[in-house]
This record gives structure tokens, C-alpha cells and sequence, in this order.
């Protein structure tokens, strides 16, 4: 996006290495060494070809600023139904052509507009395959966007001064603090939550017919009716919340410092870990409490909540050097040989070697690692069956797509 009233913008990245722009979206405020602050994050590269504003809402971002390697962000504007929190978390975001004037029935906002009103800075006109390259050569790297004319020497110092991701407990920072009292009924397929009209409604298209809930998985609708289950808000979301809530299920939601007795008030039918931001080894409470209620109840974790399972059990995790963040990531179920495209968000992952046995508690097993990826061998998914417990590293429900793994809920439903 270029024009009359264009600012010249730099993102500068912490080896010193320069990537010149043009600003947009929010304003930047002066920079504030070692907080986390628009315009000032870790810098990582996103390869998803849509969904860009599931992307840009999406908690687990926390404190990155994120690279998109598609060319043009945008074109479909932004809408209230692709959103996956309230508002965006994430430091920033770094794009090769961004599109002010948006082509869709469902946009309600241009991109440009839906970041300034957030005050999520933007660098548009980069050159994002030299970025996305020199990342993945050196790793993630801590960066900040800058205004062109900022002072080079107190740029480089502040974006050195940013605190890395490791070791970060950003949860906290995301995730509510109190805990629900009752467990929440589900909620009926409505087609307007995804912006698609009502059947018999103006502007109706074929277009619904691709999206009746029914034909997602294959699976009967209800598969978690009345089922009441405690779900861990680490920063969860929002498409997982709804992929629970459609199946039937009745959800009560609780904060990361929930304790064991909290986590299994009301006799949950099952509970499930989110994703979230930041470094699993930091959650030391969470991890704890964890630890205390395997094999009580059927566990499902997700991206952090995947982390989080593992370290209950006794393995290990590691930061990457750059990170899974995308939704074409070719994924094999280690069961059936059968390779699902996923969606993916975590800097961290579990090291193999450590998942082995764990010996915590009154129940022990071995847990079988059910998901491994296609294009670097990382751990993304476990099972223990003594414990009813499952974890993916990557998102089944992928709101933004795709839908290849979104059965694994039903398969968490029977395990149950």
C-alpha cells in the first residue's frame, strides 16, 4: 500500500540486518526497552496463503511480529466473524502488498483500517522473501518497526534490550483470570457466525451449502452433547471454543492458575489445554495442577496445551529455530499412514526422546507418539491410552482452514 501521505519504515532486527517499508496501521509509540510494545517482538514468518485475520487475532502471537509470506494481505478486508479474541495481541505485522481497498460480500472493514483502529503497526512494501530466507538461515530473530529516520544506534540497543520469548510466561498476559461457575450449554450451527447468510435470506448463495456443520468431518453433529467439559484458557481461540460448543458439548472456562480441585469441580466429563503464548516451561503452577488430575479425567491439549501435557509427564521441551507457523503443514498420523494439512502456531515442541513413560502418579503409561510432521520430524501429537489422554501440537479446529483434522475431536469424544 503506497501513497501521497506514505511514512518511510524500517523493520531492523537485532543482527543489525535492515528491511526498509512503508508504515501503516497504528501509530508507534516511543520505544520502551524490554516491554513488550506494538512495533517491538519477536520476528517470525507466517506461510499461510489465507486467513490472515484469523492470524493476526490469534492470542498465541503474543509479543511476535509476524512476516507474512504471501504477497497480497487483505484483499478480503476484515469482518467480526474471523476473529479469534477480541482484539489482536501481537506486536506487529510485516507484508510484501497490503490491500486498502478490499473484495469481498463478507468484508465490513479494510485491513489498514482494522489495524489502526487496534493500533497494531504495519510495514508494508518489504522485500518478505529476502526476510523470510535470512530467518531461516540465522532463526527467529528479536526485531522491532521502526519510523526510517529513528536513530540507528538507540534502535539496535532497544531492540536487543527486548526480553527473548524463552523462559516468558506469556499466558498470563492473555488469559482471563477468573474462573466460570457453571458449565455454559452448547450452541446450534449458526451460519452467521461465519458470516454466511441464513437460508432464505438476502444475498443466500450456494455458497452456504459448503459450510452446514454436518459436513465438516462426517461425523453426526452432536457428538459431545451434553458432555460438560472444563476447558484451560491459555490464551485460547475462539475457534475452539465454537468447534466444542457446535459438537453439543457444555464448556465451563477456567483461567492457567486454576488448581487440581478447581480443574475437576463439578465432575467434568473431560478437560481440555489451549494454546497459548510463550515458553510451556514457565506455566510451573499449570504444569503442576496438570500432574495432579491425570488419569481422573479425559485430557485433550492443543498447541501450548500439547507442550503443557508433555512436561505433566515428565518429557522435555525446546525452543526452534523458527518456529511452525502456517496452515499448510503437512502432518502424518503415525496410526494409519494417513498425512493431514494443518494449521500450526508454536515456537516451542516437544523433544521425542524425552516422551517415553511417565511415573507420576497411581496410573502409569506409555505414550505413543500418534503425529509427527512431514517437514522436519517434530513431535505433533502423543496419546497415552491409560491416562484417556490425546495432545496435538497443531490446531484441529482451523477456523481459518484447513479441515483435514478437525475428526480429531470426535476421536477425543470416544476415547471418553
Amino acid at each position: 500500500m503506497t501513497g501521497g501521505d506514505a511514512r518511510p519504515g524500517v523493520l531492523l532486527l537485532e543482527d543489525g540486518r535492515r528491511f526498509e517499508g512503508v508504515l501503516c496501521g497504528g501509530a508507534l509509540p516511543a520505544p520502551a526497552p524490554g516491554r513488550i510494545s506494538p512495533g517491538l517482538g519477536e520476528v517470525v514468518f507466517q506461510t499461510g496463503m489465507t486467513g490472515y485475520q484469523e492470524v493476526i487475532t490469534d492470542p498465541s502471537y503474543r509479543g511476535q511480529i509476524v512476516a507474512f509470506t504471501t504477497s497480497h494481505i487483505g484483499n478480503t478486508g476484515a469482518n467480526p466473524f474471523d476473529d479469534e479474541a477480541p482484539a489482536p495481541a501481537l506486536a506487529g505485522i510485516v507484508v510484501r502488498s497490503l490491500t486498502a481497498l478490499p473484495s469481498s460480500w463478507r468484508s465490513e472493514e479494510s485491513l489498514p483500517a482494522f489495524l489502526e483502529r487496534h493500533g497494531i503497526p504495519c510495514l508494508s512494501e518489504v522485500d518478505t522473501r529476502s526476510l523470510t530466507r535470512h530467518l531461516r538461515t540465522v532463526g527467529a530473530l528479536r526485531g522491532g518497526i521502526l519510523d526510517a529516520d529513528t536513530d540507528p544506534e538507540a534502535a539496535l540497543a532497544g531492540v536487543r534490550s527486548f526480553p527473548a520469548l524463552g523462559g516468558r510466561d506469556l499466558v498470563r498476559e492473555v488469559a482471563p483470570e477468573a474462573a466460570g461457575n457453571t458449565f455454559e450449554p452448547g450452541l446450534a450451527f449458526e451460519p452467521e457466525r461465519i458470516g454466511l447468510p441464513r437460508e432464505g435470506s438476502e444475498g443466500a448463495t450456494a455458497l452456504a451449502d459448503e459450510y452446514p456443520f454436518e459436513g465438516i468431518d462426517g461425523e453426526e453433529r452432536p457428538v459431545l452433547e451434553g458432555r460438560k467439559l472444563t476447558v484451560v484458557h491459555c490464551g485460547m481461540k475462539e475457534g475452539i471454543d465454537l468447534a466444542l460448543r457446535r459438537r453439543g458439548a457444555r464448556i465451563r472456562i477456567v483461567g492457567p492458575g486454576a488448581g487440581p480441585e478447581e480443574l475437576l469441580r463439578g465432575d467434568p466429563d473431560g478437560l481440555l489445554l489451549s494454546n497459548g503464548p510463550g515458553d510451556p516451561d514457565a506455566l510451573e503452577g499449570l504444569i503442576a495442577s496438570v500432574r495432579r488430575v491425570l488419569g481422573k479425567v479425559p485430557v485433550f491439549g492443543i498447541c501450548l496445551g500439547h507442550q503443557v501435557l508433555a512436561l505433566a509427564l515428565g518429557a522435555r521441551t525446546y525452543k526452534m529455530k523458527f518456529g511452525h507457523h502456517g496452515i499448510n503443514h503437512p502432518v502424518r498420523d503415525t496410526r494409519s499412514g494417513r498425512v493431514m494439512v494443518t494449521s500450526h502456531n508454536h515456537g516451542f515442541a516437544v523433544e521425542a526422546e524425552s516422551l517415553r513413560t511417565w511415573s507420576g502418579g497411581d496410573v502409569a503409561g506409555s505414550a505413543e507418539i500418534t503425529h509427527v510432521s512431514l517437514n522436519d520430524g517434530v513431535v505433533e501429537g502423543f496419546a497415552v491410552a491409560d491416562l484417556r489422554l490425546q495432545a496435538v501440537q497443531f490446531h484441529p479446529e482451523a477456523q481459518g482452514g484447513p479441515h483435514d483434522a478437525r475428526a480429531l475431536f470426535n476421536e477425543w469424544a470416544r476415547r471418553g
